[in-house]
């Protein structure tokens, strides 16, 4: 009998998103689409990021900010589902930017905005949302 060749499997390697440089980068996607949607305020910008400290987002917003925790890294990757999800639902890029800030008669949003319901400042919240956008594209 011939011997079959095992190939070793390959190797995959997962970027770590705990290094500076991810930071920066996430960091500067989530402000680009917290400009987007309207939402350049402090406030509402702290709580999706979960943060208490004005100092922090400050520092933050120079991408000055260090490896990020694994609960920062989980609320911008929510985000950045809900921002292509809405831009994969609604092709035109002015109202799928808009969408969050619009009142919503869902029931997950009870007549108020994805926005109001994201700025609770639970994870829970956003992945609310991007469930509820993953449903509405057939993923759910």
């Amino acid at each position: 009998m011939s011997e079959v060749l095992e190939r070793p499997a390959p190797t995959v390697t997962t970027p770590d998103l705990t290094t500076e440089r991810a930071a920066a980068a996430a960091l500067k996607t989530f402000f680009n689409i917290t400009e987007k949607w309207g939402c350049t305020d402090s406030a509402t910008q702290m709580a999706l990021l979960g943060l208490r400290s004005p100092r922090t987002l400050h520092n933050w917003k120079k991408l000055k900010s260090g490896p990020l925790s694994k609960d920062t890294m989980e609320r911008l990757s929510y985000i950045f589902g809900i921002y292509k999800a809405l831009h994969l639902l609604l092709p035109d890029k002015a109202i799928a930017d808009q969408w969050v800030r619009q009142p919503n008669t869902a029931p997950l949003f009870g007549d108020h905005s994805a926005l109001d319901r994201m700025k609770a400042g639970n994870v829970a919240d956003l992945h609310a949302v991007r469930q509820y956008l993953d449903a509405e594209r057939g993923w759910g």
